[in-house]
């Protein structure tokens, strides 16, 4: 038995689940005091200039692409109806499936992407703070969280077409950051789960199946208007990050083995 798989074994798992949800916990609490809401909240000419520095950066390089794509599939209800849910609700499930999976059966490996997880997750603040960012279901959208802009066609296909939830509730604005969009973790999250997850499985269907996870993740948030592509592309790059610091992490720990 390793180092790591002995950390993994000493930590019950209530305890392990205790550390996650703390985690997330002062995660979501510092991601809303930045954005649309909180201690240091911006305003929304900057979320909205900083959305346009965007828009323009992806016409200069002929890669604005986001409204063509949303508009191909507006008269399609059930499926963006799907992506709306695919989007809420597998960020989620799918990485927390990921985590009980390795915990379970690959302790070591567990420990070291659990660990490029948490950094990964904790450089998006980064993001939030410093670029506050509309994404494009917002831009037409009135003020305080949208920038009324009437030259883009983007809708937000969670209002028009539902799903299991929705972010247009009055108590879901008040307390989070609307304009959490650079960079995408829901991009990230679905990356490391491929990348933890596919080395390890057996079936050459489960493998397919999670390296299409991320694309699938990757045309969700375009398509349901929640995020640009670059907000992706910034996402890997946290992920590229998290999992190298991660790695050097457990490098310079070497023996000591101690769960984090």
């Amino acid at each position: 038995m390793t180092s790591l798989e002995s950390a993994v074994n000493k930590r019950r798992w209530w305890k392990e689940v205790l550390f996650v949800l703390a985690f997330y916990v002062v995660y979501a609490r510092i991601r809303n005091q930045f954005g649309s809401n909180g201690l240091f909240a911006a305003t929304t000419t900057t979320a909205a200039d900083n959305a346009r520095r965007v828009i323009d950066f992806e016409k200069k390089i002929g890669l604005f692409f986001e409204e063509r794509l949303q508009e191909a599939f507006l008269g399609w209800d059930w499926f963006l109806w799907f992506w709306n849910v695919f989007y809420g609700s597998l960020h989620f499930v799918v990485t927390i499936g990921a985590g009980i999976f390795l915990y379970r059966r690959f302790p070591a490996r567990y420990l070291k992407y659990r660990t490029g997880l948490g950094i990964t997750t904790a450089l998006g603040l980064v993001g939030f703070a410093t670029f506050p960012l509309m994404p494009p279901r917002l831009l037409s959208s009135p003020p305080p969280y949208g920038g009324g802009m009437t030259d883009f066609a983007f809708i937000d296909t969670l209002a028009v077409h539902g799903g299991l939830w929705s972010f247009d509730s009055g108590t879901l604005q008040a307390i989070s950051n609307q304009w959490a969009a650079m960079p995408s973790l829901h991009l990230a999250w679905a990356a490391w789960c491929a990348i933890a997850l596919v080395p390890v499985l057996k079936s050459p269907w489960t493998r397919a199946a999670m390296w299409l996870y991320p694309f699938a993740t990757s045309f969700s948030i375009v398509v349901t208007a929640n995020h640009y592509w670059i907000d992706g592309l910034a996402g890997l790059l946290v992920l590229v990050a998290g999992l190298q610091c991660a790695s050097w992490f457990w490098k310079i720990r070497g023996s000591a083995g101690q769960a984090i």
